[in-house]
């Protein structure tokens, strides 16, 4: 997703990302609807689409431990 509707997103940073550690920070926006809408800072040109129940879950899930296998 490319060009002006991905301008028209209002990306916030989480609080724990660095002034000095550049882009390495997860930003979030608020679409249309139900619409949620994840990138990268490093790579802004890639953005995941979800729902905001589908996030929600997800982060539950992260705060809970469920993904530390992967680290």
């Amino acid at each position: 997703m490319k060009g002006p509707l991905m301008s028209n997103f209002s990306w916030q940073k989480s609080s724990y990302s660095s002034a000095e550690g550049g882009n390495t920070c997860l930003e979030l926006a608020p679409g249309a609807d139900d619409l949620r809408y994840l990138r990268e800072s490093d790579d802004p040109d890639v953005i995941i689409t979800t729902t905001t129940a589908k996030l929600r879950a997800f982060i539950l899930g992260a705060k809970a431990g469920e993904f530390d296998h992967l680290l």
